[in-house]
């Protein structure tokens, strides 16, 4: 009796919000060449291409749908690891979010391939090697060189065959075709056309015969490109050199080469080169000072015990040599090493320090970088070995492979948070889960240490390691306060700059050193107001007012994007007396050039580093002395080493105190202790003056004092009064719609739905936030605090089943209803 065939299916996470995974049918050709982990090409609706993740190999055929067959595959082994899914399926669970919605934040969209598209050749593709192509792939070569764009359809009907997307990815890969809609920007290496001596001319009395006979001809230009080769290539004939380079050094056209290739004298191939190349590592880890010895055994020692070690070092005290010490012992035992960062701004000082010591380990991950690049980093990760991998909090998604070391560097800081789109994770919570899983160690460093992580440290789930004295000694930066108030009672106020900051300015300037100002709001202006009737231009759908932008002249608004040029006359009163209230860096920029004309001024905000080398330009210039002053949001804030800056000016603290937030008075200190932390890091002792109207306020007496352990108790006694963390959890529902009214209702019935579930006392709500509307909806936010000893999954479930039910009334079909699990 013949043995029964089996039919195989495959589920699938599609980069898309669905809340289950997708079944689909495997081709019996197929069968065998598929694990989970790899990419398969399917058919969603009618037309729609995706990528799909396989999540499972099975026999189970779904019950209430025909599954169709994947189209092809795109992988030869596995993309993402068994480990990687685990983590992809926690965050979907923890995160209230589907594992689709995971899967996009976490794989580079280089790697997901979509289409509803148009192919078209690359340019420049008639100087290519036609013999690199399959048949198939010449086929569609030679089609669009008669179309110039076909759609996937049509290449279905030019192959007869329906799986024609692997010859894509392939044409793609060498750089031959691209995409309209791109594919999803599919990834290709970065390639470099390299030339070589064809090998019949690698003995000399063929490479003799070949210079006779071109000086003799009309080659000179040839015989230049080849006498050029011989001087690059100093006697090895058969090396390769980069084509450009041959070119540039010899003078000649690309013509000139690919003449000489059509000969047969020259050999032309593709080579695949890194896009991110870090030089070898020249230095030697620097001897640590005694406390830091001390510091690094105790750190070892709380790895042992706890797995976890917070490190609370004052800013300048050396934590990052530390870190250095830690990695090498990891790297050294064959293992990964992730470094996380807050910032992008941090990578270019901590990248150029840590090149120096692990150079040809060194991967660099953020989204700064292009889709190609981020692929690169992926696959090198994957590949396995010794790599120390620095990034920003989207760096937990890639594919370890022995991952033994995680560093988390101002742990404290919200930028570690993804507010939008879902998964809405905290990276620093994350690692933790990470780390249960490749059995990694854990370190957090901070100055000062999110009140969560200091109160895990005092319940003893972490290991708490304490560094409270500055390397080489030096004395933590003075602490002043300018009053505003009095000062603008007796007019010695010129702008927004004190007497005391301007008098420690010029001091400072005159003895050669540099100056960082801090003000953590960005535009010229944040209000351009009528002064007869006080009407302020408010953005049309936003109800939030427009920031004045002076070197555009535009009023822009910093929630949608929306911009216009600024009014002449008010449009309710039609006075001419329009004026700016407030001040942004760009101000703080332009009052600089008057009060100091003589000094280089230069501005670190949102609006200035847009571009993927302008960290690092600014920093560059301000470190090699080229500026003087350099004025910033909080960007300037954290984890920045300049040896000659001998002044922080703190330009309105207040803003950041009176801000409606129950972490602002955690996040003012930590703000205005990290910046002042910029001050006085090397020779001498660094002074910081911080402008208020408010010289007593108790947190400002806290930085003054440099005294964490007084603001964490104070804070302490009022979150437990409060019920905020860490003696709870929160959960966060935002509804929005269009409609007003609509909003408000649908608020008050799902309210009404959460107390009767989880009681009255754990939801708070609703209420319209701070800034109402953005982008033409309306928004209510209500809370869920749940004891830490609830069951968190239960109320998850309790509320995602709710927001279903909601959806499914017809007047609140439009809703938009998003939950943030932990919000900061």
């Amino acid at each position: 009796m013949e043995q029964e065939l089996k039919t195989y299916f495959l589920d699938l996470i599609l980069p898309i919000a669905i809340p289950k995974t997708m079944t689909y049918r495997l081709p019996r050709a197929l069968e065998g060449t598929i694990s989970v982990g790899m990419r398969v090409v399917v058919q969603l609706g009618k037309s729609k291409l995706y990528t799909g993740i396989v999540h499972r190999v099975h026999e189970e055929a779904p019950s209430n749908y025909s599954a169709k067959y994947i189209e092809g595959v795109l992988d030869e082994f596995p993309i993402v690891t068994p480990k990687l899914l685990k983590f992809w399926e926690w965050m979907s669970a923890y995160y209230a979010c589907t594992l689709g919605e995971v899967m996009s934040a976490g794989l580079p969209s280089s790697l997901k391939l979509a289409s509803e598209t148009k192919i078209v050749l690359n340019d420049g593709h008639e100087d290519r090697l036609a013999d690199e192509l399959s048949d198939k792939e010449f086929l569609i070569v030679e089609a669009l060189e008669m179309h110039k764009e076909l759609d996937i359809k049509d290449l279905m009907d030019i192959l007869q065959q329906q799986t024609v997307l692997p010859y894509i990815k392939s044409l793609i890969e060498k750089s031959w075709i691209t995409t309209r809609e791109e594919l999803r920007q599919k990834y290709k290496p970065k390639t470099q056309t390299m030339i070589g001596l064809s090998p019949e001319y690698q003995n000399d009395a063929q490479l003799e015969m070949l210079v006779n006979e071109l000086e003799k001809g009309r080659g000179s230009k040839q015989l230049e490109a080849v006498m050029g080769f011989l001087r690059e290539a100093n006697n090895e004939l058969n090396i390769l050199i980069p084509r450009k380079e041959l070119q540039d050094r010899a003078g000649v056209s690309s013509s000139i080469t690919k003449a000489l290739f059509e000969k047969g004298v020259f050999s032309m191939q593709e080579v695949a080169i890194d896009r991110m190349k870090f030089e070898e590592s020249v230095s030697e880890e620097k001897a640590l000072s005694d406390f830091q010895i001390r510091a690094l055994g105790e750190i070892k020692t709380g790895f042992e015990e706890k797995g976890i070690v917070l490190l609370q070092g004052v800013t300048g005290s050396g934590k990052t040599e530390v870190y250095v010490h830690l990695i090498r012992e990891h790297l050294d035992a064959g293992e990964q090493v992730l470094f996380l960062i807050p910032e992008i701004a941090l990578t270019t000082q901590l990248i150029q320090r840590l090149e120096k010591y692990f150079g040809e380990y060194l991967l660099v991950y953020h989204s700064k970088f292009n889709p190609q690049e981020r692929t690169e980093v992926w696959q090198k990760t994957l590949a396995g070995g010794p790599k120390l991998i620095v990034g920003a909090r989207s760096s937990i998604f890639l594919p370890f492979d022995k991952l033994g070391l995680i560093i988390v560097d101002e742990e404290h800081e919200s930028s570690f948070k993804q507010y939008d789109p879902a998964p809405r994770y905290q990276a620093r919570d994350a690692v933790m889960v990470l780390r249960s899983a490749y059995n990694a160690h854990v370190l957090l460093g901070s100055a000062t240490p999110s009140i969560e992580s200091f109160w895990n440290a005092e319940q003893g789930r972490y290991a708490l390691v304490v560094m409270k004295e500055r390397f080489g000694g030096l004395l933590l930066p003075e602490i002043f306060c300018a009053d505003i108030a009095k000062e603008t009672k007796r007019r010695t106020m010129k702008g927004h700059f004190s007497f005391m900051l301007r008098e420690s300015m010029e001091e400072v300037l005159k003895n050669g050193k540099q100056i960082i100002l801090f003000q953590n709001r960005r535009g010229y202006a944040p209000l351009w107001q009528c002064s007869v009737c006080g009407w302020v231009p408010q953005c049309t759908r936003c109800d939030v007012s427009l920031t004045y932008h002076k070197r555009e002249h535009h009023l822009n608004c910093h929630y949608c994007g929306h911009t216009t040029h600024p009014p002449t006359t008010c449009t309710v009163c039609g006075s001419h007396s329009l004026k700016n209230l407030g001040f942004g860096t760009e101000m703080i920029e332009e009052e600089l050039k008057d009060l100091f004309p003589d000094a280089k001024v230069a501005r670190m905000d949102l609006d200035t580093t847009r571009s993927k080398h302008a960290y690092q330009n600014i920093l560059s210039d301000f470190d090699e002395g080229k500026v003087d002053i350099l004025v910033g949001t909080q960007m300037v804030s954290k984890g920045l080493d300049f040896e000659n800056v001998a002044l922080v000016g703190i330009l309105s603290a207040d803003q950041m105190l009176n801000f409606p937030d129950f972490r602002s008075f955690e996040r003012s200190y930590q703000l205005m202790t990290q910046v002042s932390g910029r001050s006085g890091r090397k020779h001498e002792r660094g002074k910081v003056i911080i402008q208020t109207y408010n010289p007593e306020h108790w947190v400002i007496r806290k930085v003054i004092d440099n005294d964490y352990e007084a603001l964490y108790k104070q804070e302490l006694v009022e979150r437990y009064n409060y019920k905020y963390p860490p003696y709870y959890r929160l959960i966060r529902v935002t509804m929005k719609h269009k409609d007003e009214k609509v909003v408000q209702q649908a608020a008050r019935d799902f309210t009404a739905t959460l107390i009767n579930m989880f009681g009255k006392e754990r939801v708070i709500g609703p209420e319209a936030p701070y800034i109402s509307r953005i982008n033409n909806k309306y928004i209510q936010l209500m809370m869920v605090k749940l004891e830490r000893k609830a069951s968190p999954a239960k109320f998850k479930q309790s509320t995602l089943d709710t927001i279903s039910e909601f959806l499914s009334i017809p007047a609140y079909k439009a809703l938009r209803i998003q939950l943030d699990v932990d919000p900061q």
